[in-house]
């Protein structure tokens, strides 16, 4: 079973997402280069709302210093004197992480629960409770037991929000690979870029007398623009992320967390602006349409609807959804009805979408109830 997300959004002059050249990012499509906004910095912003909206669920921390900062300081909260308790989070980050640790800091950032902080602790305390002599042996032999690393894997649940929803990568024996039930576009506009770049001066306060001209002086590139935006989620590996159930069980699991989770998801895509540069461009933009589908053949981005980019006049975001339903009809034509449900919410107009328009809280509660029906 697929969630999927279509978004339209439009962005008066701003810098969403930049390059290493500090450029406005792009990308070919079609007959035109179009503006982009990388899935990973959508998935930063949507992280940090989700955070705010969601404080009851514990979240992860992607950090190089995890066992610094989070588990030596709960090591040593348990009386173990500080060398020791180094000794032993370093014998632990050892295991734990394979190579790229330069003392007890990684060389680049993983994303691990709060959870699996407290469990490593209490390991580390375990083993020095036993021989308080040679804690370290006793606790490489417990890392190196078959049971003990199926208790690590099986604690992938606890790796926080972020984690189920966005997946986690490391290389270890110990530590549960999580695969992303969320997958996420890169949103690009429905037109072709368009940008200028924006010259600015800084005056000095204090030097206005002894100097004529700019304290400083600086250029940032500025576009605006109308932006696909999609999202799938596949509901049973979210279900199995957050439960620890198996992927086919995901129906008889309590329904009552992912709704929240998906429905906070959902909000966060419509509602959640990325964008650098926000002193001086303010770029908080909600989407004007979104359309919601629910069903279990493969997911498919709607896209290609704009393989011809939309000419940059008149309503563009109202030209856009007409697209985005016409060749969804020629798609359902082709194939037959390509999702179960739909739900469109949009300020623009009547479509036909195969749904009848409605708000966004609405259109939420129809497409989790058709998940879950």
């Amino acid at each position: 079973m697929f969630l999927q997300i279509h978004t339209l959004v439009s962005y008066p002059a701003s810098l969403l997402n930049r390059d290493d050249a500090g450029l406005a990012k792009r990308i070919p499509f079609g007959d035109a280069v179009r503006l982009r906004v990388s899935s990973q910095c959508l998935k930063r912003h949507w992280r940090e709302a989700l955070q705010r909206d969601l404080p009851n669920i514990p979240d992860g921390l992607r950090t190089r210093h995890f066992f610094t900062r989070v588990v030596l300081p709960l090591v040593m909260e348990k009386g173990i004197p500080e060398d020791t308790a180094k000794t032993l989070t370093e014998a632990l980050a050892n295991a734990v992480i394979i190579g790229g640790l330069k003392g007890l800091d990684m060389s680049q950032p993983v994303l691990f629960g709060r959870r699996e902080g407290e469990y490593f602790a209490a390991v580390i305390k375990d083993s020095f409770d036993q021989d308080p002599a040679n804690p370290v042996e006793i606790l490489k032999k417990r890392l190196s037991d078959k049971d003990e690393k199926e208790n690590l894997r099986a604690m992938k649940k606890d790796a926080g929000l972020t984690s189920a929803l966005f997946g986690r990568f490391v290389t270890s024996d110990l530590l549960s690979r999580v695969d992303a039930p969320v997958h996420v576009a890169h949103a690009m506009t429905v037109h072709a870029a368009d940008t200028e770049m924006d010259y600015f001066t800084v005056v000095d306060d204090l030097s206005r007398e002894e100097e004529t001209g700019a304290a400083h002086a600086n250029q940032a590139e500025l576009g605006a623009g109308v932006f696909y935006c999609y999202v799938v989620v596949d509901v049973p590996l979210l279900v199995s992320n957050l439960t620890g159930a198996a992927e086919k069980d995901w129906r008889t699991q309590g329904s009552e967390l992912p709704r929240q989770v998906l429905a906070a998801l959902v909000r966060a895509v419509a509602a959640k602006s990325p964008g650098a540069k926000l002193g001086s461009t303010a770029p908080y933009s909600r989407a004007e349409t979104v359309l919601l589908e629910a069903g279990r053949q493969q997911p498919r981005t709607l896209g290609n609807a704009f393989l011809e980019a939309l000419p940059m006049k008149g309503h563009v975001i109202r030209e856009g959804t007409s697209r985005m339903e016409n060749y969804l009809k020629r798609i359902d034509e082709m194939y037959g009805p390509t999702s179960d449900a739909r739900f469109l919410a949009t300020i623009h107009g009547d479509f036909d979408f195969g749904c009848e328009k409605t708000t966004l809280d609405k259109a939420i509660e129809g497409v989790l109830n058709a998940i879950w029906s």
